[in-house]
């Protein structure tokens, strides 16, 4: 199993050159002040900042006792 995905979508959110300002703005020391959504050609990865979508919840509500029988 890969840790992580061979195809990440570049973003100056997870860039290993950016620096967060606020939520809505990142520092990046090669374009200046970007938004975190935007990207440019010098991205590269940093798996630390990347922070991955949590996964969905089960949902149980649709099982019975007769599930749980053998």
């Amino acid at each position: 199993m890969a840790l992580f995905q061979k195809n990440i979508e570049p973003r100056c959110g997870y860039c290993a050159r950016s620096r967060p300002l606020s939520g809505e703005q990142v520092v990046c020391g090669k374009k200046g002040v970007m938004s975190p959504a935007s990207h440019c050609s010098a991205f590269r990865y940093d798996p630390l900042k990347r922070v991955p979508p949590r996964p969905v919840r089960a949902d149980f509500t649709r099982l019975k006792d007769e599930d749980f029988k053998l």
